[in-house]
């Protein structure tokens, strides 16, 4: 940090505590005078060891100190005054204050450091999720976008949830995709597929061929598990999304992803795919059959393309999140304006946290190019 913007941030700390610091600093004169006005049988002393205390939950670690050391110097002056330094009652509550002090310091100094590195990992965690799950631009052709991640885990950004898009020569591909388990070891099953779909969504001409490259992707990829006990249980769910400029129709591939939702004027239709094939990394056991859906998707329509951490969502008697029935109510809003209520609304649902990892993906077609 250049010396200037050092500077700058401590003032601009000392103006936001500065209010606050009148608080202990007023207790210590107040017991002082309350010390000095009652008999010396009744000590007030040890009540100073709010001060510090009260510093602690607001204040710097050097704030913290200051205000111990200025209790201190207080209690040592009335002690000198009334020549009570030698006696033992003085000599404990100086002792005891100094402990104090020391120790709400060094525990709003280890508490300020705790801090620091939870803002360093969330930056680490914001880097991560912007070269893994890059963000999706508002506007694909005709395309009106907006989507939103919610991770399981607290201190994480993102998970094993993952949605991605690529421009071709006529159209837009989309894919959205959920990895089985949660934290880092599906992150990065999800860079690997997110990586492989990049590569070839301009490639591939056909959605089938560029299923099956996901799948061997996948399957090489995964052949060693990533956490020792899963060999054979690593796989991902997926749907890739075709949408062509020129027609009003959308294509779509899934493997065991739920079906998008259509949202047309009032209504809300669930895509189902007429044979979907097994998740990606299970291709082994079967010879997949990867068949294109084909649907139409007209000027103002609405396709929601979410994982399966919102529909299993549950609130606290046990109710999954009814993502069809709460989805018609916002039907005549923007991309961005359903997925901020969705958001909103499925949180509420609940309770505030989520157990799995959840992304939702809105898009809509315009009339323009």
């Amino acid at each position: 940090m250049r010396p200037g913007r050092r500077l700058s941030h401590r003032y601009h700390s000392w103006q936001a505590s500065d209010a606050l610091l009148a608080v202990p600093l007023g207790l210590i004169a107040a017991i002082i005078v309350a010390d000095i006005l009652t008999p010396p049988h009744v000590p007030l002393g040890p009540l100073l060891i709010v001060a510090p205390a009260i510093t602690a939950s607001f204040a710097s670690p050097f704030l913290t100190a200051l205000v111990g050391v200025i209790a201190v110097a207080a209690l040592l002056g009335v002690g000198a005054g009334f020549h009570l330094l030698t006696t033992e009652s003085v000599g404990a509550q100086i002792i005891s204050l100094v402990v104090v002090s020391v120790v709400v310091t060094a525990f709003r100094f280890l508490r300020e450091r705790h801090t620091h590195e939870l803002e360093q990992v969330r930056r680490v965690s914001e880097a991560a999720q912007r070269v893994v799950l890059r963000p999706l631009p508002r506007r694909i052709g005709p395309l009106r976008v907006a989507s939103v991640y919610l991770a399981a885990q607290e201190e994480a950004l993102i998970g094993g949830d993952l949605y991605a898009a690529a421009r071709t020569p006529a159209g837009t591909r989309l894919i959205i995709g959920d990895v089985m388990g949660k934290g880092l070891t599906a992150m990065g099953d999800a860079s690997l597929l997110l990586g492989a779909f990049r590569e070839a969504a301009h490639r591939e001409a056909a959605l089938p061929e560029l299923m099956a490259y996901l799948e061997r992707s996948v399957c090489w990829n995964l052949a060693e598990p990533t956490e020792p006990g899963q060999e054979g249980e690593c796989f991902i769910t997926a749907a890739i999304i075709d949408i062509p400029d020129a027609l009003p129709q959308a294509q779509m591939v899934t493997c065991g992803h739920p079906p998008p939702l259509l949202l047309r004027g009032r209504q809300a239709v669930t895509l189902r795919a007429s044979a979907p094939a097994p998740p990606l990394g299970l291709g082994e056991l079967s010879t997949p059959e990867y068949r294109v859906d084909t649907f139409r998707l007209e000027p103002g329509d609405l396709l929601l393309l979410y994982t399966d951490g919102v529909v299993e969502a549950r609130d606290p008697g046990g109710v999954f999140y009814p993502l069809a029935a709460r989805a018609v109510s916002w039907t005549q809003d923007s991309p961005v304006a359903l997925v901020h209520h969705l958001r909103a609304d499925l949180l509420d649902h609940v309770g505030g946290r989520l157990t799995d990892d959840a992304a939702v993906v809105a898009l809509q077609r315009t009339a323009g190019p």
